[in-house]
C-alpha cells in the first residue's frame, strides 16, 4: 500500500512539473508575441475596414484627450495670468470643440451602424475558421479528455478573446499618446516629475501576477461550470424529464449543484485572495506614492519655493494622475496581452491540430463496388483489450448484409471502421479491391447513406433535416416520396407547413416537437432520399414498432435494389432476408451465412432467434 501511495504521489508531482513547463512554455514571450498577432491578423481577415477604424480611432481619442485636458487646461490659465485676450481664447478652444464635435459624429456614425455589422463579419469569420476544423478532426479527438477540453475552450474563447486583443491594442495606442504628450509636457516644466510618473512600472509586477491568478481561476472554473450547465440541462430538456420525475433523481442533481458550489466556492477563496492581494498593492503604490506624491511635490514649488507657475501647478495636478494612469494601463495592456495568449494558445493548438485523416484533393474519388474487410482488429485509444479482433467480412456490391450480437460485440465499432470515422489497428478495409485510405476521404464516405441508433434532428425544417444539405424547391418532391417509404409522411403532411416545418419548437414557436418513434422515420427518411451505392443502418428501427419496422425494411429492401445495405438489429426477425448475416461475440466473427443455413446449423444465431421468437409469441416484447 505505501508503495502505490508513493506511485501515486510521485504520478501527481509529474503532473504539476507539467502542467508548469506548459505554462511557462505559454507565458514565453515569442509565443505570446505570435498569439496575438494570430489574433490580429484574423481580425484583418474578418473585416480590414473594422481594425483600420478601430485601431485609427484610438490616435484620434489619444490627441484630444491631451489636447482638452492638459494641454487646454494650461494654455488657458497661463493665458489669463500673461494678460492673452479673452476673445483669442475663447477662439482657440471654439475651433478645438468644432473640429472634436466633426469627428466624433462620424466616429458615433460608424459605431452604432457600421461596427455591430463588421464586428458579425468577423465573428463569422472565426467561427466558420473553427467549424471547418471541427469537421475535420476525426471522431476519436473527441474521445480525447485533454483534446476535447481544449476544443471546448476554444469554441468558448475564440471570438471573444481575439477581439478583445485589438480592445487592449487599442487602449494600448491611446495611453501611449496620452503618456507621451503629457510627460513631454512635464518634462518642460519640470523634469524630476518624471520619476513619480515612473514608479507605476514598479507596480507592472504585481498587475502580471494578479493576471496570472485570474487566468488560473477562469481555468479551473471551465469544469465546473460544465457541470453547472449539465445540472440545468437535465432540469429543463424534455429527453430528460422522465427519468427527472421517477424517484428522486431531482434530489440527486440538487446534491450535485451544491457540491459545484462547494468547488466554486473552494477555487474562489484560492485565487481570489492571490488576486486581492497583487490589486490591492498596486493601488496603494498608483495611489500614495505616484499621485500624492506628485501633488505635494507641486505645491511645495509652487507656494513654498515660488518658481513654478499657478497653470503649471494646475497641469501636473491633472497630468501626473494621467501620466500614473496611462502608466499602470499600459503594464496591465502587455499583461492582458500574456492573458489572451494563454487563451488563444488553446483556439491555435486547435486549429494547427493536424489530423490522422485528411482530404487529399489528387486522390482518386470512390464509385462504390465490392467492400472487403482483411484481417482487421481495432482497439480504442485508452482501452485495454481489443473491441475488434481478426475481423475478415466480404460485402458485395448490392448485397444485404446483416451485423448481429449482444450490445458491446463490436458491431457498431466495425460500421465506424467500414465508414472510416476510425481506421483500424491491423489490417485493412478495401473498397473495389483498393484500400479505403487511398480514396479522397470525403468522396469515399459518400458512398454511404447512414442512419445511426444514436440519430439526431435539426431544429430545421423536414427537407433539410432529410437531405442533410443546402436545398432547392425541386427536392421537394424526392423528399416527400423518401418521407412516404419511410412511414413518417402520414405524420408531416398533418403539420401546418407540412415538409417546410421547423422541427423542434426550441427557435420556433409553431415547429412541432416529433415522438421519437416519428424522429427516426424522418431520419430514415434520408437513406430514401440518397443514391449513394451503400446504405448502412445502424439499429434504425430501435424506436419502431415491429409491425413498423418490418414494413419500413420491406419498403428499404424494396427501394434499395442494386445498392449494398449493411444495417445492425437487435430484432433477428429483421435479418431473416438478409444475403448473409454475421453473428458477433467480444469483437469477433463467430457465425456466417444465411438466415436458412445459420438456423439449419442451430449455435448460438439459431438459439438467438428461437428466444426472440418465443418472447414475441408470448408477449414478452412490449
Amino acid at each position: 500500500m505505501a508503495e502505490e501511495i508513493k506511485e501515486t504521489t510521485e504520478a501527481q508531482n509529474e503532473e504539476k512539473k507539467k502542467k508548469k513547463k506548459e505554462k511557462k512554455k505559454k507565458l514565453a514571450l515569442g509565443r505570446t508575441i505570435s498569439n496575438n498577432m494570430f489574433a490580429l491578423k484574423e481580425i484583418w481577415k474578418g473585416s480590414p475596414l473594422y481594425i483600420a477604424v478601430y485601431l485609427g480611432s484610438s490616435f484620434i481619442y489619444g490627441t484630444f484627450d491631451f489636447l482638452t485636458e492638459g494641454y487646454l487646461l494650461r494654455r488657458i490659465v497661463n493665458g489669463i495670468e500673461a494678460g492673452e485676450s479673452v476673445t483669442a481664447l475663447l477662439r482657440y478652444v471654439f475651433t478645438l470643440a468644432i473640429i472634436i464635435l466633426s469627428v466624433y459624429t462620424a466616429l458615433s456614425w460608424f459605431w452604432n451602424v457600421t461596427s455591430p455589422i463588421q464586428s458579425r463579419k468577423i465573428g463569422a469569420h472565426i467561427e466558420k475558421m473553427l467549424f471547418r476544423k471541427a469537421a475535420k478532426v476525426e471522431l476519436a479527438c473527441y474521445e480525447d479528455p485533454a483534446f476535447y477540453d481544449k476544443y471546448v475552450k476554444a469554441m468558448d474563447e475564440a471570438y471573444d478573446r481575439i477581439l478583445k486583443v485589438m480592445y487592449t491594442l487599442d487602449n494600448l495606442i491611446a495611453r501611449v499618446i496620452a503618456l507621451s504628450a503629457n510627460s513631454i509636457l512635464l518634462f518642460i516644466i519640470d523634469p524630476w516629475l518624471i520619476l513619480f510618473g515612473l514608479f507605476p512600472l514598479v507596480l507592472g509586477v504585481f498587475r502580471r501576477l494578479e493576471n496570472i491568478a485570474k487566468h488560473d481561476h477562469k481555468t479551473a472554473q471551465k469544469p465546473i461550470n460544465r457541470r453547472a450547465k449539465y445540472v440545468r440541462r437535465t432540469f429543463y430538456l424534455g429527453e430528460y424529464a422522465k427519468e427527472m420525475r421517477i424517484g428522486e433523481m431531482y434530489r440527486r442533481m440538487l446534491d450535485e449543484l451544491k457540491d459545484i458550489y462547494t468547488d466554486f466556492k473552494a477555487i474562489t477563496l484560492k485565487y481570489g485572495l492571490k488576486r486581492a492581494l497583487a490589486r490591492f498593492i498596486s493601488n496603494v503604490g498608483l495611489e500614495v506614492v505616484t499621485i500624492l506624491g506628485a501633488m505635494l511635490y507641486a505645491v511645495w514649488k509652487t507656494v513654498l519655493v515660488g518658481d513654478m507657475t499657478i497653470g503649471d501647478c494646475i497641469v501636473i495636478l491633472n497630468s501626473i494622475g494621467t501620466i500614473s494612469y496611462c502608466l499602470n494601463n499600459m503594464v496591465q495592456n502587455l499583461a492582458e496581452f500574456g492573458e489572451h495568449s494563454l487563451f488563444i494558445d488553446d483556439v491555435r493548438y486547435f486549429l494547427d491540430y493536424e489530423p490522422k485523416m485528411k482530404e487529399d484533393e489528387n486522390a482518386p474519388a470512390a464509385h462504390g463496388g465490392d467492400i472487403v474487410f482483411e484481417n482487421v482488429s481495432f482497439k480504442y485509444e485508452g482501452a485495454e483489450k481489443e473491441t475488434l479482433h481478426n475481423i475478415s467480412i466480404e460485402i458485395k456490391q448490392g448485397e444485404k448484409i446483416a451485423l448481429v450480437g449482444h450490445n458491446g460485440s463490436g458491431k457498431t465499432t466495425l460500421v465506424k471502421l467500414l465508414l472510416r470515422l476510425y481506421d483500424p489497428c491491423e489490417g485493412v478495409v478495401k473498397l473495389d479491391g483498393m484500400d479505403v485510405r487511398d480514396y479522397r476521404l470525403s468522396s469515399y464516405r459518400d458512398n454511404y447513406s447512414c442512419v445511426f441508433q444514436d440519430f439526431k434532428v435539426f431544429s430545421l425544417s423536414v427537407v433539410k433535416n432529410v437531405l442533410l444539405r443546402r436545398t432547392t424547391d425541386e427536392d421537394n418532391e424526392n423528399v416527400i416520396n423518401a418521407l412516404k417509404e419511410s412511414g413518417a409522411y402520414d405524420k408531416i403532411e398533418k403539420l401546418e407547413k407540412e415538409i417546410e416545418t421547423t422541427l423542434t419548437r426550441e427557435f420556433d414557436e409553431n415547429g412541432a416537437n416529433l415522438s421519437v418513434g416519428e424522429q427516426q422515420k424522418v431520419s430514415l427518411a434520408r437513406v430514401f432520399a440518397q443514391s449513394s451505392p451503400c446504405i448502412v443502418l445502424d439499429e434504425p428501427s430501435s424506436a419502431l414498432d415491429p409491425i413498423a419496422e418490418h414494413k419500413m425494411f420491406e419498403n428499404m429492401m424494396r427501394a434499395a435494389k442494386d445498392r449494398s445495405v449493411v444495417f445492425i438489429s437487435h430484432r433477428l426477425s429483421s435479418a431473416v432476408d438478409a444475403d448473409r448475416i454475421y453473428l458477433m461475440e467480444n469483437g469477433s466473427i463467430v457465425e456466417v451465412g444465411s438466415h436458412k443455413e445459420l438456423m439449419e446449423k442451430e449455435g448460438k444465431y439459431a438459439e438467438m432467434f428461437h428466444l426472440q421468437a418465443k418472447n414475441y409469441v408470448g408477449g414478452g416484447d412490449k
